[in-house]
């Protein structure tokens, strides 16, 4: 399983932006998907997740704010992020998890920022 996230970048403190997460390989249908960010000197942290029947879990800090969705015909999970603040700033991190195997893509860093 590989999974590829894209969308990061700067944004000014209240932009928005919207993270994608491309799952390839042996991906079975029932499956959790999730993202997590680490800032600098920071535990990685459950930013949101989503399982392949639509349930969804949200971080308290970006409840409200934050909306995860996917698109299991694609094998592709979103994350869209509005009203976003300075301590939203970290690398964003995608994992797949699926019958007890987890596996994670490549960071995608966001700076918010002035």
């Amino acid at each position: 399983v590989q999974l590829q996230a894209s969308g990061g970048g700067l944004v000014q403190p209240g932009g928005s932006l919207r993270l994608s997460c491309a799952a390839s390989g042996s991906i079975f249908s029932m499956n959790i998907m999730g993202w997590y960010r680490q800032a600098p000197g920071k535990r990685r942290e459950l930013v949101a997740s989503i399982t392949s029947g639509g349930s969804t879990n949200y971080a308290g800090s970006v409840k409200g704010r934050f909306a995860v969705s996917r698109d299991n015909a694609k094998n592709t999970m979103y994350l869209q992020m509005n009203s976003l603040k300075p301590e939203d700033t970290a690398v964003y991190y995608c994992n797949l998890g699926q019958r007890g195997s987890f596996y994670w893509g490549q960071g995608t860093q966001v700076t918010v920022s002035s």
